[in-house]
């Protein structure tokens, strides 16, 4: 197998669970399963349930249909999760004044309260993760993970500015 970007990788059973491909669903599981583990424990909801707090909280997202995206789900995904969140008092939909087509995503003092906390937890578990690193180690890592972002922004339905933006919010 080789490393070089001229030349595709090549995939066995063998190599899989050594592949790029693998190793990256491995840690982005990981990490959601570390985040999860910790939002339950510290604020009784799920992961995704707090990231959405968060993206509300950060006004990155609010409009049920900009989460959407964010997270690459579909619309009903999204309704039910907010519609969660709404019974537990910890999101509301506002409908706008200007447009009452559009519906606004905006928490309840509850709901602020736990998005806070929500940055603290994401870096929590980067720094789990990234125990033993040196900076310049991290720093090549962001660069790199950049990099794979930039290359495929038009798959993932992820920009460049929003890899930056969270990382941004989590460090």
């Amino acid at each position: 197998m080789t490393d070089s970007p001229s030349r595709p990788l090549e995939f066995s059973v063998r190599n899989l669970n050594d592949s790029v491909g693998s190793l990256f669903s491995h840690v982005r599981s990981t990490m959601a399963n570390m985040i999860n583990q910790r939002t339950t424990c510290d604020l009784g909801i799920t992961g995704t349930q707090g990231s959405i707090l968060f993206m509300v909280w950060s006004e990155k997202c609010l409009l049920a249909a900009e989460l959407a995206r964010e997270f690459g789900i579909d619309a009903s995904a999204v309704t039910r999760r907010i519609d969660l969140l709404e019974a537990r008092g910890l999101l509301r939909r506002v409908r706008s004044i200007e447009d009452r087509r559009i519906v606004r995503l905006s928490l309840t003092p509850e709901g602020e309260a736990m998005a806070a906390r929500m940055p603290a937890i994401f870096a929590s578990v980067v720094d789990t993760l990234l125990s033993g690193f040196t900076p310049e180690e991290t720093g090549f890592l962001k660069s790199m993970l950049r990099r794979v972002l930039a290359n495929s922004s038009a798959l993932a339905g992820l920009t460049h500015d929003a890899a930056l933006y969270f990382e941004k919010k989590t460090h």
